[in-house]
């Protein structure tokens, strides 16, 4: 199957002013991973989901743990698709992959459509766990890292907490997205469902690797 980021606050935001998350018709495409070591791809699914929670729409591919690959295979699921309804991209977090760092605003740069980020959890950074894992040369992840900027705490209609990096849209149009998808507690539903279907498709490959094995 078939990278340079700025701070979700900076003026480098461009936002779309054409973009109305309020839209009855509105659809995201939603992506997230699953991956087991000591396999060295992690799979990766993107689900097309409509306001209504209907899906129209799964695509697949993979990320190389450790590596550079995530956004560019990330935009491959997307463009493959070849849909012109896609209204935002939400992302389960820009971190997969064992350090394999997605480019947000690189992503909402050549979809031209708003991208969310979310995390689930605070952290006081990630550079101790990147240079233990990148003895030889950590300075490039260090960068990459570096340059995804603050997150955001916010607060959904459920009660519950988001930690988020956004760009192509406004903090408030933000929040009313991941409200719009989220039925109950803090995971929106192009999410759950995309972790599903890539949890499941990763579980299948490594039956069929094992079974062709035997």
């Amino acid at each position: 199957m078939n990278n340079h980021c700025n701070n979700c606050h900076n003026s480098e935001n461009i936002i779309n002013h054409r973009f109305h998350p309020e839209k009855k018709g509105i659809r995201v495409f939603g992506v997230a991973e699953s991956f087991r070591p000591p396999r060295i791809k992690s799979t990766i699914a993107g689900v097309v989901m409509r306001r209504d929670l209907i899906i129209d729409g799964i695509v697949l591919n993979n990320t190389t743990l450790k590596g550079n690959d995530s956004t560019e295979n990330i935009l491959c699921m997307f463009k493959s698709l070849k849909r012109s309804d896609i209204n935002c991209i939400i992302l389960d977090g820009l971190i997969i992959s064992m350090y394999n760092i997605i480019d947000g605003k690189l992503i909402q740069i050549e979809t031209g459509l708003p991208v969310i980020a979310i995390t689930f959890e605070d952290s006081a950074g990630l550079e101790t766990s990147i240079r233990h894992h990148f003895l030889d040369n950590p300075e490039s992840k260090l960068e990459q890292y570096g340059k995804l900027g603050k997150r955001d705490r916010v607060l959904l209609k459920t009660g519950k907490f988001l930690f988020i990096r956004y760009w192509g849209l406004t903090l408030k149009h933000a929040i009313t997205i991941l409200n719009s998808f989220t039925l109950q507690g803090s995971i929106p539903e192009p999410i759950r469902v995309a972790k599903l279907v890539a949890h499941s498709t990763h579980v299948l490959y490594e039956k069929l690797k094992n079974d062709d094995s035997e």
